[in-house]
């Protein structure tokens, strides 16, 4: 089953349901005669001012706005983009801007529901960082608010629009390895996750993922995007969540998790296990499925397929495989996967453009955003109130 045949038929997690929009949207009314997608880049940070160089190089997606609160980061923006960028230190301001027909959100996570709502409200196009929004309820209206519009809304889970993550999704849907039980996903790094703050009265601006009041640490900042990853190979959301976590080594006044260790139980049966450490980085950042004809490797931008020893003999079969070989596998290597792609943030920006122009609604969507971020939010209530906590049927929107 290719990708777009398995989104098409998802039928428990909205988000993989490819869909045409409401309301007869044409292009005309949001866009300039040659197709140019006018975007304004909410939050100049790492991420966002981060993004801007892959958006100078693709095509028809041009930056014309920039916006922070913070100064010298809204300058940094400003230095990245074309000529005859506009500053801004209002987002609001931004979406008076006619001209900006869609808005990329790299704020704090307490943020992103009401600037996502106003840029709704203003009738652009949205391109909203990870995890989408925070709280069940704001992601359960923003859902609702999305279905009633015009916009297209992408979230920024960007290893959903990598081609590489989509290929392996097809060869796991393909049996190739077999009947999967369990992932295990980790994001584990070695140092305190601070930014330099030059002013004291700056810390929690510039340092916002330590603090409760904007973040949900490393849970909606790391594990997310292997929360969605799983949602997505399985076509479901979780039933139940179960976690702990701790500030256990870094005592320096942070008051979000140094360390989370989190549980999925899914309907089928099928376990994921989600790590984040931040005193020791082996292994850095990894997915391992596990089938009973084989096992898939993921990092960042490669993978790699370990074969179940009685399906060795299956590797000639293997779609994607290069070198198929036992050699690799008796010496406990992983035989590399070969698929050629983009770098997943420019692909999830391209994916963006393209579903503005053909009217489309994106791989990674307000659907799968919301069960991602619902997921996030359940998650961190387990590991605060140390307990079980169980997916409720009300938390699935279809569109």
């Amino acid at each position: 089953m290719n990708r777009r045949n398995f989104i098409r038929n998802s039928g428990k997690i909205a988000a993989a349901i490819s869909v045409p929009l409401v309301n007869n949207f044409s292009l005309s009314n949001n866009l300039n005669f040659n197709n140019t997608i006018n975007i304004g880049i909410i939050g100049t940070g790492d991420r966002g001012g981060g993004l801007i160089p892959f958006i100078n190089q693709i095509e028809n997606l041009n930056v014309v706005a920039c916006c922070d609160i913070l100064p010298f980061r809204l300058e940094n923006g400003i230095k990245k983009s074309p000529k005859n960028t506009i500053a801004y230190k209002n987002y609001k301001k931004l979406l008076e801007n006619k001209d900006i027909d869609a808005v990329l959100i790299a704020t704090p996570f307490s943020t992103h529901y009401q600037i996502a709502s106003d840029s709704i409200d203003a009738g652009k196009h949205v391109y909203c960082e990870k995890t989408m929004v925070r709280g069940i309820y704001d992601n359960l209206n923003l859902v609702k608010k999305v279905k009633k519009s015009n916009i297209i809304f992408q979230t920024g889970h960007q290893y959903h629009s990598s081609r590489l993550y989509s290929h392996v999704v097809d060869m796991i849907n393909s049996n190739e390895i077999g009947k999967v039980s369990y992932f295990d996903c980790q994001w584990n790094r070695n140092g305190n996750w601070r930014r330099p703050v030059s002013d004291p009265s700056l810390e929690r601006l510039i340092n916002w993922r330590m603090y409760k009041e904007y973040s949900g640490g490393l849970v909606a900042e790391l594990c997310s995007h292997q929360i969605d990853f799983v949602n997505w190979v399985l076509n479901d959301n979780p039933s139940k969540i179960m976690g702990s976590g701790g500030i256990d080594y870094w005592k320096d006044g942070r008051e979000t998790f140094d360390n989370v260790h989190l549980i999925f139980e899914y309907p089928n049966g099928v376990k994921a296990k989600f790590t984040s450490l931040t005193s020791n980085a082996l292994g850095n950042y990894q997915i391992k499925i596990h089938g009973d004809k084989g096992s898939i490797l993921l990092d960042y931008q490669s993978a790699w397929i370990y074969p179940e020893a009685n399906a060795l003999k299956e590797l000639g079969n293997i779609d994607g495989v290069s070198g198929a070989t036992a050699k690799p596998w008796v010496e406990g290597k992983g035989i590399p996967i070969d698929y050629k792609h983009l770098d997943p943030s420019k692909q999830a920006l391209v994916d963006f453009r393209d579903s503005i122009l053909n009217n489309q609604l994106p791989e990674s969507n307000v659907y799968s955003g919301s069960s991602t971020a619902i997921a996030v939010d359940l998650a961190l209530q387990a590991v605060h109130n140390e307990r079980i906590i169980y997916w409720r049927s009300y938390y699935n929107i279809n569109p």
